[in-house]
């Protein structure tokens, strides 16, 4: 792929058969023993047959048995290689025999999820400044996050909890509140109100001897979750993919898997594909002013999800687009747009939203990121009709901004992203298209757009992009996002 020159012209659960874990452990060894009984009968008549034909005289073994393996009434004396032969039938039945157990016990474990909240008290949360003197957002969540993990790992639930997500974070008068889903997994059938209760034991308990974070304990509350509300609260959270990141396959502009980069938009006038967008809301998305810039009308637009053009995974109308007030081609400064359309989206692994980066957020030169779109593979290209991914590199603004780069042309709320060599870009058709980074715990932000550059892929020439965080706070002010 050339992602290149932005152009807009362009039924009964085994859950439910697994009795309660009890101190009557008959229940588990009455099944057991009858299939060791058969097992026993089997391995006589095994045992018989090899008596009487096997040869009177081994061309190995010179003196006669004198061990004897009983099987019922019967005792007959056999040779030592039918005793390991025996022995290795025995082990292999006593095998199988675990795993099945194990087995059954395992698929006997229910996820169940719980809702929790909590708040974080004499703290000053600066969501809006490009300082990074105060706390924002985003470490909260990592803190709040690492927080509830080290409680329930070092736990009496440390073998059932699996792990935790932060769903939202709502600032309060001095402080912040946290709502978070707890994530178990426990044999069915289990009283849910003492779990609930043994949950929010640990949590107020741990919680009141942290020094991580100041948390009020008498503000801490756990509800139970239905296993529907829990999956959908989940889903609902930004910047989570459920198909794994394959780093070898990311470079040379590979055609995307499904349901890889789920928040990928297709924007189309009259059904036909003329740049990317990002959904950052189920009814919000994010792009380039400059795809707007000889037709703005909404009601000659669509947007389609999935990571193909035709047929389209769902297609939504557009209801209203917000172009930045600044915005003036073919100036490239302001070139962000946002976009709302009709009826909303429900999520689902092929459709989520992405993170948006915090107003102070800021990525190091050389971070890897990624680009997607369906743009051209080549300069005065067509447009794809499958998604295609490439894995490209932060380039600093001191390199960008040098004379034989793009010099003065790099301007604030930009930066550069690719390879001086040329070969891996954005290109028609990929303009207003996301380009993405992923923190440590695997969530991932538009830090992003496609904007502009000289060609596609051509050497000293990378791809510019607008830069989300410089724009935060405008964006939050159009959408309430």
């Amino acid at each position: 792929m050339q992602l290149i020159r932005k152009s807009s012209s362009v039924g009964a659960d085994l859950q439910d058969q697994i009795l309660p874990l009890t101190d009557d452990v008959s229940m588990f060894t009455a099944p057991c023993m009858g299939f060791v009984d058969m097992t026993a009968t089997a391995l006589e008549a095994v045992g018989y047959w090899l008596l009487n034909n096997s040869s009177a005289k081994s061309p190995t073994i010179q003196s006669v048995t004198v061990m004897t393996v009983g099987f019922g009434t019967q005792s007959r004396s056999l040779k030592p290689w039918m005793i390991a032969l025996l022995i290795v039938l025995l082990l292999t039945v006593v095998a199988v025999t675990i795993g099945i157990l194990a087995h059954l016990l395992v698929s006997g474990q229910k996820t169940e999820y719980y809702h929790g909240t909590f708040k974080i008290s004499d703290l000053q949360v600066n969501r809006n400044s490009r300082q990074n003197n105060t706390y924002n957002l985003k470490d909260l969540k990592e803190m709040s996050e690492n927080l509830v993990d080290e409680i329930f790992i070092d736990s009496a639930l440390n073998k059932h909890y699996i792990k935790n997500q932060v769903v939202r974070l709502t600032p309060e008068e001095n402080g912040v509140k946290v709502d978070i889903i707890m994530i178990f997994q426990f044999p069915s059938p289990e009283q849910r109100a003492m779990i609930k209760e043994k949950i929010h034991s640990i949590l107020n308990q741990k919680i009141r001897t942290t020094r991580a974070l100041s948390i009020n304990a008498s503000s801490v509350q756990v509800n139970a979750m239905s296993s529907s509300t829990g999956k959908l609260t989940v889903q609902a959270c930004c910047g989570k993919r459920v198909v794994p990141l394959i780093v070898n396959r990311i470079m040379s502009g590979d055609i995307a898997a499904k349901a890889a980069w789920p928040w990928q938009a297709s924007l189309q006038r009259n059904n036909i594909h003329q740049c990317g967008a990002t959904l950052i809301s189920n009814t919000w998305l994010i792009t380039a002013a400059h795809c707007f810039k000889n037709n703005a009308n909404p009601h000659q637009w669509t947007v389609s999800f999935g990571t193909t053009i035709k047929p389209p995974l769902m297609k939504r109308n557009i209801r209203r687009i917000i172009v930045h007030e600044r915005y003036h081609s073919p100036a490239r400064e302001y070139d962000i747009a946002v976009v709302q359309f009709s009826p909303k989206v429900t999520f689902t692994n092929d459709i989520r939203r992405v993170c948006l980066p915090e107003a102070s957020a800021s990525f190091q030169p050389n971070s890897t990121v990624y680009i997607t779109g369906f743009g051209a593979l080549f300069y005065g290209g067509e447009s794809q009709n499958n998604l295609r991914e490439a894995r490209l590199k932060i380039i600093s603004d001191d390199v960008c901004k040098q004379p034989h780069i793009y010099g003065h042309d790099i301007k604030f709320g930009m930066f550069c992203a690719g390879y001086l060599e040329g070969i891996y870009d954005a290109c028609r058709g990929d303009s207003g298209g996301p380009l993405v980074i992923k923190d440590f715990k695997d969530t991932w932000y538009l830090i992003g757009i496609v904007s502009w550059g000289d060609n596609c892929g051509q050497k000293n020439k990378p791809g510019v992009y607008t830069e989300v965080a410089y724009y935060r706070n405008w964006i939050t002010s159009k959408t309430g996002l």
